[in-house]
């Protein structure tokens, strides 16, 4: 345990020393920002309860830039060249990618949590502006508050996992982009309710405040969660069984 532990300090450490990741990290709260302002302007009906949780929900669709952020973890190594001395200076490659995992996924975690401290300020503010009264113990927000950490926290796993299976910075971006949407924005309106199990509609029913892009309904809530943690789980097990296996050059 002491060694795991020590391994998760070294990969925090190594953050600090890199701005490509932090640079990733302060997108969310901008993005937040940003679409709650565009759906105000846009002329939602602030006077609908349902529209906070609607504000909120771009909480969860920050999770695309978590993606990316967990694709940096193992394919940021390898284009530095820095994965050698990294799997050098531990027991086991398992253990290096084990604690990247857990890093990461705690890491995109945060980020939703404070990307959600951005977006309940923005979002009461524009209310205040425009003189409607902001419900702070509406269930509905905070229920999609959660689903959107949830969602941000799976995605920055997923991402390890991708970045591990596919080395290439670029190549796993590109990949990771190119499904969202051409598999599960084109592909997914035309294979019907079967849509409902892919990774990003999964996370829509946990953060998407009710929204969805399908014109089919989502998952219920805690289907997508557990759809999430098993795609989660599935990239975790096939990123540690290839990095043990695979060479490193």
């Amino acid at each position: 345990m002491s060694d795991f532990i020590r391994l998760i300090r070294t990969e925090a450490l190594k953050l600090t020393s890199v701005r490509g990741p932090w640079l990733l990290l302060a997108v969310p709260p901008v993005f937040v920002i940003a679409g709650i302002s565009g759906l105000v302007v846009s002329g939602a009906n602030l006077h609908d309860p349902s529209t906070q949780a609607k504000a909120l929900a771009h909480v969860g669709l920050t999770s695309v830039f978590l993606l990316a952020f967990g694709i940096l973890a193992v394919a940021g190594e390898y284009r530095h060249k820095t994965i050698t001395d990294t799997y050098l200076s531990a027991p086991s490659r398992g253990r290096v990618v084990g604690a990247k995992l857990l890093l990461y996924t705690a890491l995109g975690a945060v980020s939703g949590a404070a990307a959600s401290i951005v977006g309940v300020a923005v979002t009461a503010a524009w209310w205040a502006g425009k003189g409607v009264h902001f419900g702070v113990g509406d269930s509905a927000m905070w229920t999609t508050i959660g689903g959107g950490i949830a969602w941000d926290a799976a995605f920055a796993a997923i991402g390890v996992g991708l970045g591990a299976l596919v080395r290439s910075l670029v190549g796993a971006i590109a990949a990771a982009l190119a499904w969202i949407a051409v598999v599960e924005g084109v592909v997914g309106q035309l294979i019907g309710n079967l849509a409902r199990w892919l990774p990003f509609y999964a996370g829509q029913s946990l953060g998407a405040g009710g929204a969805s892009m399908l014109p089919q309904h989502l998952l219920p809530r805690w289907g997508g969660g557990a759809v999430l943690v098993g795609y989660a789980a599935l990239f975790a097990v096939l990123a540690v069984t290839t990095s043990v296996r695979r060479d490193v050059a």
